[in-house]
């Protein structure tokens, strides 16, 4: 049986949890901060997880995690 090929970016941003969740890092606060308001980039440092919908097909693109 062949191997399925991870997508090596979906593994970069996302990290799967022991109770099967996936969580991920916001984006949008790498640069041009100084517009943005302080409460903006407090809530962009939490780490997120990802809904049912876009679990299924983010473990579609990582078949061995």
């Amino acid at each position: 049986m062949l191997k399925i090929k991870t997508i090596r970016s979906v593994a970069k941003r996302f990290k799967k949890t022991n109770s099967n969740r996936l969580k991920y890092k916001k984006s949008n606060l790498r640069h041009i901060l100084t517009k943005k308001s302080s409460q903006r980039k407090r809530n962009l440092r939490i780490t997120s997880f990802t809904n049912i919908g876009e679990k299924k097909i983010i473990f579609r693109c990582l078949p061995y995690k």
